[in-house]
């Protein structure tokens, strides 16, 4: 398991780097950007070369951790289909070749003929930036690769980075939206009890130098007793408030009434962020005490790599509908946590894969416990 995180890791890196080079490289920003009307809107390969850029990411993911661990070929979870049609009608399923000139040719079939994107493009994928982390170097995890599944979020944000707004951080350090708010996500479960065990969030546009971005990472693994992150609570700058009042984070279009409730808790100053995984890290980095959604937008691999990080700092990712339903039975230390390795089998499609009763983010659990008071009968 410790070879599989520094190879999470290095991938990680390699797909920051793809999501930066096509917002830096222009034949791949006017495709990401530019929105085509009259003729040209029928050409597919436009259209989407949003999700072709999630999807690349995705696969190129796949193929990096199943070439090294075929123990998990069929067991890596993504966002996107790999499945595009080309302007020319052509159906076209999106892989990364282990020759570069074969992913080229590929990538260019997928974008009509465009040799210089499709050139660009595979430079970035075929890289292998190797990331140094002497913690993730030394650790010891007595798990096999064989008994865990992945989820990948390949671009959390999708909106956030196709925009590219760079957006000031506020006084609390948050960024409400923007380039920082798009995530590379990473989350590794037991493929038996559904658990987060192993989670990377890598950050491609943490900071700016002059004109190029430069991103950062984080890992967590909590297994077996074995809690350890990239991340330690001494860094944390949140400072307990003298006043016992609660930092939270929302998306801007949370329901009224959970606003409602949750603002006592705050003394009236809510925060609000883009992006689920973008949310979750502000938890993580103790920027905010608890990230509170109420609807059924974000899906496991939008949760399951921040969850694991936030497991092994001592917090969690419970379902907020689950949680006030034990509470209305009367179970009110009820933390029911987020489980990856069961689809809904009620739903279709991606919806099997929704986290349906919303979630909450913490990192303390008092902190839980005062949400979930909150909003006990009011929603």
């Amino acid at each position: 398991m410790a070879d599989l995180l520094r190879l999470l890791l290095n991938v990680s890196e390699k797909a920051a780097n793809v999501a930066r080079v096509c917002r830096q490289e222009a034949p791949l920003f006017e495709l990401l950007v530019q929105e085509k009307t009259g003729d040209d809107k029928n050409k597919k390969f436009v259209q989407d070369f949003k999700t072709l850029a999630d999807v690349v990411i995705q696969e190129m993911i796949r193929h990096d951790v199943c070439a090294q661990f075929p123990e998990l070929t069929g067991f890596i979870h993504g966002e996107e289909s790999n499945n595009f049609e080309n302007g020319l009608g052509e159906s076209v399923t999106v892989t990364v070749c282990p020759k570069e000139e074969d992913t080229a040719a590929l990538l260019a079939k997928v974008l009509d003929g465009d040799q210089t994107a499709a050139a660009l493009l595979t430079t970035a994928i075929h890289q292998n930036p190797q990331l140094r982390d002497e913690l993730a170097e030394s650790l010891q995890v007595d798990l096999s690769p064989e008994d865990v599944g992945i989820w990948i979020d390949p671009i959390d944000g999708t909106s956030q980075y196709i925009e590219g707004k760079e957006e000031e951080v506020s006084d609390k350090g948050i960024c409400p939206s923007g380039l920082p708010c798009a995530l590379v996500l990473i989350g590794v479960y037991l493929r038996t009890t559904g658990e987060p065990v192993m989670g990377v969030i890598n950050q491609p546009f943490n900071r700016k130098d002059s004109t190029e971005w430069k991103g950062q990472h984080f890992w967590g693994v909590s297994y077996g007793g074995v809690n350890v992150c990239s991340f330690t609570h001494r860094e944390r700058p949140l400072e307990k408030r003298k006043n016992g009042s609660l930092s939270v984070v929302l998306s801007s279009s949370e329901r009224k009434e959970v606003k409602e409730a949750l603002a006592p808790l705050s003394d009236g100053c809510l925060t609000y962020a883009s992006g689920a995984g973008y949310k979750i890290l502000c938890v993580i980095q103790g920027l905010v005490d608890v990230y509170v959604l109420s609807e059924a937008s974000t899906f496991k691999w939008d949760s399951c790599g921040p969850h694991a990080i936030l497991r092994a700092l001592g917090g969690g990712v419970s379902d907020l509908g689950e949680c006030l339903s034990a509470i209305g039975n009367g179970h009110k230390s009820f933390k029911s946590e987020l489980t990856y390795n069961k689809p809904q089998s009620e739903c279709q499609g991606v919806e099997k894969w929704a986290n349906r009763g919303g979630l909450v983010a913490y990192l303390d659990s008092s902190v839980i416990d005062r949400v979930l008071g909150a909003l006990a009968g009011k929603i």
